[in-house]
């Protein structure tokens, strides 16, 4: 690009691409750095390919952060009505699901294509395939120096917008963690999140046998609960509810599932004892629970009194049974790890941050954004509005 450089922002992804048409609307003359062949690829993926491009009820306690109160300020300043006021104003339809989450009628590609076009508006230049092999800055006062395969650049304004370690596959490799040791800058303990839990016990063989199925239920550790969908799979546990849980669960810990949550299963099936005594308690609970489901359950739970009427089977072990389909501590071996998630848990230090303007307080001019920032959100939108609002809130300031 020809005439000097005010910001360079390493990272076209959602949060990049929003801080530079943010500065570039500003009269900033930015540019951006992507290693990647693809411009946006985790955008084009998410949400089914649909992008769940935020949500309608972000609220701050809705993120995970040593410093849960440091995304506040972002997150007022450029709220998901100023993102919809965005999605509308370039024509992309778009509906609810559940839980308040946005997502497109048609592709994500049309939210790629909306930050291409606004950043193309802005006057801002990307480069992809673009390889960084050093950054310097020799002192305060003089710009950052990169050294790429693509030539040699300098600004003063550096914005690094790498995102976190998960999905390696798309070449997230914790470039902006280093980045920031680089400048010293502490790196709050990482940790995959929203992944799948695997099992390693007699629990494995059972859910790989029930892989595909989907029930709603409530799982829950010492610090959080949630209710939604859960999908076994041939690994494990998998599912809206598991992925919200594995932000919270740590290795050792067990969790409870509640398979039939906002019932008294034990006075549902006392009650059914009574009015359908030559019933079979597997017949009975397939009217609530898939049918191989329950017989999964009946020779972990039940076997003893597997095809008798309910008639001969005692209260105490009706109760008992009832307990453990709605407490069923299971402890699981791992998660899936990086490959799998969709969010980093922990990353730069929001202590040594700027809330106002995302920059850095031990290095002039270098700013982080998105999820090489220590904040992580739910899942259902959160995610990207943290990467529209830090980058909104650098772009300001660059």
């Amino acid at each position: 690009m020809s005439g000097a450089i005010d910001v360079i922002i390493i990272g076209a992804g959602a949060s990049g691409l929003m801080c530079a048409l943010t500065a570039g609307e500003r009269g900033r003359k930015v540019l951006v750095l992507d290693h990647s062949d693809k411009i946006g690829a985790k955008i084009l993926m998410s949400g089914g390919r649909r992008c769940n491009f935020t949500n309608l009820f972000i609220e701050p306690e809705y993120y995970l952060s040593a410093n849960p109160h440091f995304c506040k300020s972002a997150l007022k300043r450029f709220t998901q009505w100023d993102f919809i006021t965005m999605v509308e104003s370039h024509g992309i339809q778009y509906h609810e699901r559940e839980h308040g989450q946005l997502f497109c009628d048609d592709s994500a590609r049309n939210i790629l294509d909306m930050l291409l076009a606004e950043c193309d508006q802005a006057g801002v230049t990307i480069q992809n395939r673009c390889t960084i092999s050093t950054i310097t800055k020799p002192e305060d006062a003089s710009p950052f120096h990169l050294t790429t395969n693509r030539g040699h650049f300098e600004a003063q304004s550096l914005v690094i917008a790498t995102g976190g370690l998960s999905i390696p596959t798309m070449g997230y490799h914790g470039f902006g963690h280093e980045i920031a040791l680089q400048f010293g800058m502490q790196i709050v303990p990482l940790k995959a999140g929203l992944v799948p839990f695997m099992f390693s016990d007699r629990y494995k063989a059972v859910f790989e046998r029930l892989s595909g199925l989907a029930l709603e239920a409530t799982l829950t550790t010492e610090q959080q609960s949630f209710t939604e969908n859960i999908l076994f799979t041939h690994r494990g546990l998998s599912g809206p509810a598991v992925l919200q849980l594995s932000n919270y669960w740590q290795p050792g810990d067990s969790i409870k599932v509640n398979l039939l949550p906002n019932i008294n299963l034990e006075q549902r099936l006392l009650t059914a004892k009574q009015e359908h005594p030559k019933r079979q308690l597997n017949n009975q609970l397939t009217q609530q629970l898939a049918k191989n489901l329950v017989q999964e359950l009946e020779r972990i739970f039940w076997p003893t009194w597997a095809n008798k009427p309910m008639a001969e089977i005692p209260d105490a072990i009706l109760s008992e049974i009832a307990e453990n389909l709605q407490n069923w501590r299971l402890k699981p071996s791992a998660t899936e790890g990086y490959r799998t998630a969709e969010v980093t848990i922990g990353g730069v230090d929001t202590e040594q941050l700027s809330s106002k303007t995302m920059q850095s307080t031990t290095q002039q001019g270098l700013y982080f954004i998105g999820e090489v920032v220590d904040i992580a959100g739910y899942l259902g939108g959160f995610n990207f509005q943290w990467a529209w609002s830090s980058g909104y809130a650098a772009g300001q300031y660059v």
